[in-house]
């Protein structure tokens, strides 16, 4: 089993409430998308490394589910772990919390894909970027 670690702590502000009276899914993306800049960091993946070697990341593929609502003032906390590490891909799952009661709120398995933006295709991650993915992923 993976390691688990914290990658976003935060609450539901009502401005993301939608019609239906919960948290709209297009911030339960976003802030899945803040833990996965906390992942990235942790890993070296950061905006000084993006810039100074013409590199990103891509998400190729992204599946969220829903296991409970979160409404107006809920406290919440993702804790992310890597599934796999390839030689240029990296699959991890970010799973959300409401922090009082402690249940599971949602899910989000991301693949991304580490590319050379010049030539706008996948690139293999240097060795020590690997390393530390794969350090993490050991359980």
């Amino acid at each position: 089993m993976a390691k688990s670690f914290e990658t976003f702590r935060g609450g539901v502000f009502p401005w993301e409430i939608d019609i239906m009276g919960h948290m709209n899914v297009r911030y339960y993306t976003a802030k899945f998308y803040d833990a996965t800049l906390q992942l990235f960091g942790a890993l070296g993946l950061t905006v000084a490394y993006f810039k100074g070697q013409d590199r990103g990341m891509a998400a190729v593929q992204q599946n969220t589910t829903y296991g409970r609502e979160l409404l107006a003032g809920d406290l919440i906390e993702v804790k992310s772990e890597i599934l796999e590490v390839g030689k240029r891909k990296i699959k991890f799952l970010h799973r959300m919390y409401e922090c009082l009661s402690g249940d599971e709120a949602s899910t989000c398995e991301i693949t991304g894909v580490h590319i050379d933006r010049m030539l706008r295709r996948s690139t293999p991650f240097p060795a020590q970027i690997r390393e530390k993915a794969l350090e993490m992923s050991e359980g």
